[in-house]
């Protein structure tokens, strides 16, 4: 049977989420200026035209993560932050702009193993560890039982927050792959859903662990 949510099937989400992984930049060919959309043929040219152009000024830094397995080196003003570095230089959008102050959980990625709320982790401090978002967990086969059960159970309204949910969900399992509804409650806790889908989360999760158990689908 295929699953829909919000207009869209899980196929055609999963499709758009292969594309924008693929379209990541391995590495910047042709480098911009911020200040003034001057483009420069590597990052040495970059640094001298500040000096020349922006005296002053902080310059953008080189970046170098892995993303859902992907190698990426992009070139970054030092004050963006993960989500944003995600969002606007790699094209990922899984990870959701909401409060844009750490409390919603609407923004969490798995990053170097741990959930961290993108929105308040700055891009230069990731320079060289691994980020998992939502986009790379749906595109791996183990975790379909997880999704599957969310959208059996209706573990979302409006949808905006369910990201940050099922990345906080992977961790845990990651962690725990046998977790007590207690468990599932405190892990998810940094999430918040205004639509009040909570116990519909405990339910799709311990399912989703039952099934992955026995190797099936939901």
């Amino acid at each position: 049977m295929e699953r829909k949510s919000a207009g869209i099937s899980l196929e055609d989400a999963q499709t758009a989420a292969r594309a924008r992984i693929a379209a990541m930049p391995g590495g910047q060919k042709i480098v911009t200026c911020p200040l003034c959309g001057y483009q420069c043929l590597s990052y040495e040219d970059l640094l001298s035209h500040y000096l020349d152009s922006h005296p002053g000024c902080i310059a953008p830094i080189p970046l170098s993560l892995t993303v859902n397995g992907k190698s990426c080196r992009v070139i970054v003003e030092p004050h963006l932050t993960l989500k944003e570095v995600l969002q606007f230089h790699l094209g990922l959008t899984g990870a959701k702009h909401m409060c844009d102050r750490g409390q919603c959980g609407s923004c969490t990625v798995i990053l170097d193993g741990k959930p961290t709320l993108s929105c308040n982790t700055l891009a230069a401090d990731c320079d060289g560890k691994s980020v998992e978002t939502v986009e790379g967990i749906a595109l791996n086969p183990k975790w379909k039982p997880l999704i599957d059960a969310y959208c059996k159970w209706d573990a979302m309204q409006c949808g905006y927050c369910t990201p940050g949910f099922l990345v906080s969900a992977k961790s845990l399992l990651d962690r725990e792959p046998h977790p007590t509804t207690q468990q599932i409650k405190e892990a998810l806790s940094g999430n918040i859903c205004i639509c009040g889908t909570y116990p519909r989360h405990a339910q799709a999760i311990l399912e989703a662990v039952e099934v992955m158990s026995k190797g099936g689908e939901v």
